[in-house]
């Protein structure tokens, strides 16, 4: 399933996909060093991954 990210501030929602192999990008999440989660999205195939996009200056939320 798509990682589907919705702004809760506008209500504005996005799908993405890999550039490299049009895969629907999935959502997925990053424990950093300090033990803090960071969102990200990632291409299923292993081509990389991107923080979670922002909108209205907040990060938007997965329904993943």
């Amino acid at each position: 399933m798509a990682a589907t990210y919705t702004c809760n501030v506008c209500g504005m929602s996005v799908n993405m996909t890999c550039a490299k192999c049009d895969s629907e990008l999935v959502h997925d999440t990053l424990t950093k060093a300090d033990g803090s989660t960071v969102a990200v999205s990632k291409c299923p195939e292993g081509h990389g991954k991107i923080k979670s996009p922002m909108c209205c200056a907040t990060d938007m939320t997965c329904n993943a």
